[in-house]
């Protein structure tokens, strides 16, 4: 199996408005996202890749346009918008476009990953 990364970052707030008032989440805060969207491929294309990274450009713009410096409370609809919410949601956005997507992944803080992966 073959498996190329790319990564992807921008910067938003958020909070956790059904978490318990004391709970540090639950207050307005921002994050320095990263997204790291996985692809996986048993065999490689004519140009032997299992896509082209120029290709993924609509994702970028994606997370450009609809999530950098924004209120992704606002943007998802969404009292609760986890690292892990947004994994999937970026996951099933990509997978609906580029079927060898197999996992994406959202960093909140250096230490900190979320994963989505069917």
């Amino acid at each position: 199996m073959f498996r190329i990364t790319k990564e992807f970052a921008f910067s938003a707030s958020h909070q956790l408005m059904d978490l318990p008032p004391e709970h540090q989440c639950a207050r307005l805060h921002g994050h320095n996202y990263i997204v790291l969207i996985e692809l996986s491929a048993r065999d490689l294309d004519a140009n032997g890749f299992v896509r082209d990274y120029g290709e993924l450009a609509p994702l970028k713009s994606y997370i450009d346009d609809r999530f950098d410096h924004r209120h992704l409370n606002d943007v998802l609809d969404d009292p609760m918008v986890t690292a892990e919410k947004l994994a999937r949601h970026l996951y099933e956005w990509s997978a609906a476009r580029w079927p060898e997507v197999s996992a994406v992944r959202v960093s909140e803080t250096p230490k900190t990953w979320a994963e989505y992966r069917p």
